[in-house]
């Protein structure tokens, strides 16, 4: 796909060292018309399935493709409210798919969904999957765990470093798919991105191996090296779940 002047963008999966088959799924998109570019900008969604060796894998691709699909067709002059709107129909299409196939029941998926327009950021975000902005160096984690250590982080009970290595770090609050209200991560305004701005969105299977820091110094390389080199070093240090990432950066418009 060809990327309009003032982004450069790149995506990597990879199963890991410690499992058979890929339940992570990502997709990159921008419409053809100009028109349509100047409503809707960029999209990138990043999924991580579970609830099995099939549910898991379904789960993600159907939660990548109806966000895409909404965000796509519907009309709306938010683009924040077309993410809400592309995670609420996600979560309804897995509900309906594992009612209506017994082997699917219990999948779900985390899913994180970023656009940018005219330079703003907008996400929507369910799960353990994360958006994080480098900015000058810096790293900046956008999105909130939905997730049981995550809540013990933000009362103050364990610290960010001591999550790292909680043994019950990836049992998930939330999700899409799960019964129960569905429980959505939103800014309540749009992030104003610079040119040099790195956001990377990614599975735990990656930040659960890569430290902030090195996150943060890696994000400064070309894109696709960043993707490279981040799925190695998730590889090296043992790769026990799928790997996958997103890498997008605005550069000056020539």
């Amino acid at each position: 796909m060809k990327i309009r002047a003032g982004l450069e963008a790149a995506g990597m999966t990879d199963v890991g060292c410690q499992r058979d088959n890929n339940e992570d799924h990502f997709a990159y998109w921008e419409p053809q018309s100009d028109a349509q570019f100047r409503e809707k900008g960029r999209l990138a969604v990043v999924a991580d399935g579970m609830g099995g060796y099939e549910g898991g894998q379904e789960a993600s691709h159907i939660a990548v493709d109806a966000v895409l699909d909404v965000y796509r067709s519907e009309s709306d002059p938010s683009p924040q409210a077309l993410l809400l709107d592309a995670v609420k129909a996600a979560h309804e299409r897995i509900r309906q798919q594992a009612a209506a196939n017994p082997s699917l029941y219990g999948m779900g998926t985390t899913c994180t969904a970023a656009a940018i327009v005219d330079n703003q950021l907008y996400f929507a975000h369910v799960g353990d999957s994360r958006l994080y902005m480098v900015r000058s160096g810096v790293l900046t984690q956008l999105t909130r765990d939905h997730s049981y250590v995550g809540r013990l982080v933000e009362s103050g009970l364990i610290s960010r470093d001591e999550a790292e290595f909680h043994p019950q770090r990836h049992i998930l609050t939330a999700a899409l798919g799960t019964i129960g209200d569905l429980v959505t991560d939103s800014p309540e305004a749009p992030l104003l991105l610079q040119p040099g701005d790195t956001l990377i969105l990614c599975t735990d299977g990656l930040w659960g191996q890569v430290r902030d820091e090195e996150l943060a110094t890696i994000a400064q390389e070309p894109v696709m090296e960043v993707c490279n080199d981040l799925v190695q070093l998730a590889r090296k240090r043992g790769g026990p779940d799928n790997i996958t990432l997103q890498v997008l950066r605005v550069v000056p418009n020539p």
